[in-house]
C-alpha cells in the first residue's frame, strides 16, 4: 500500500497558491482515476488503487508547518513504512514548473517536509518536488502564499500532469525508473 501526500494549506484563502501545488497534483490524480476525498478532522483522505496497487491519497489540513502530525497518524493506522510514502510539494530553489523526484534526503528548508521527517523519525520517503521559482523582491512567506500569474498557470498545469505521470510510474515501475524518466 502506498500513502501519497499532497502538501498545502487548507481553506479557500490558500487555494491555487504556490505552496498548495501538492493539493493541485492530488486533485488531478483523483480526477484521472475517478476517486473522491472524504474529510476527517486533520486531513482529507481517499482510498483506491492504481495499476492494482492499493493507495491512500491524503491532504493534511493541519497547515503546512504541522503536516507531519497527520501523515504520521495515517501511516501508523495503515502500517505504511516511510519507503512507501510519497510527498508532493513545492520547491523554491527550482525553476517554475520543473519536476524532480528524490528517494530521500533533508528537508531543504521546507517546513512541511521538516514536520514529516520529525514526526516519522525518518527522511526515507519519496518526494515529488515541483519548482515554484523564487522572487528575490518578495519575502519567502509572502511569495509561497501568492497565486500563480496568468503566464505561469499553463506551466504549472503541465507540471502537475507530469507529476501525476511520475507518481503512477513510481507505483508501476519503481522510483529508480521514474527518476530516470522525469528528473
Amino acid at each position: 500500500m502506498w500513502l501519497i501526500v499532497g502538501l498545502g494549506n487548507p481553506g479557500s484563502k490558500y487555494e491555487r497558491t504556490r505552496h498548495n501545488i501538492g493539493f493541485l497534483v492530488l486533485e488531478k490524480l483523483i480526477q484521472k482515476n475517478d476517486l473522491e476525498f472524504s474529510e476527517k478532522k486533520d486531513f482529507r483522505i481517499c482510498k483506491g488503487s492504481i495499476e492494482n496497487s492499493a493507495i491512500i491519497l491524503m491532504e493534511p489540513l493541519t497547515f503546512m508547518n504541522r503536516s507531519g502530525t497527520a501523515v504520521r497518524r495515517v501511516a501508523e493506522k495503515y502500517n505504511i513504512p516511510p519507503e512507501k510514502i510519497m510527498v508532493i510539494h513545492d520547491d523554491l530553489d527550482m525553476e517554475i514548473g520543473k519536476l524532480k523526484i528524490r528517494r530521500r534526503g533533508s528537508s531543504g528548508g521546507h517546513r512541511g517536509i521538516d514536520s514529516i521527517i520529525q514526526n516519522l523519525g525518518s527522511s526515507d520517503f519519496i518526494r515529488v518536488k515541483i519548482g515554484i521559482g523564487r522572487d528575490e523582491y518578495s519575502p519567502t512567506e509572502d511569495y509561497v502564499l501568492s497565486k500563480f500569474s496568468r503566464h505561469e498557470l499553463p506551466l504549472i498545469k503541465k507540471s502537475a500532469e507530469k507529476a501525476v505521470d511520475a507518481i503512477e510510474t513510481i507505483i508501476k515501475e519503481g522510483v529508480e525508473r521514474a527518476m530516470n524518466r522525469f528528473n
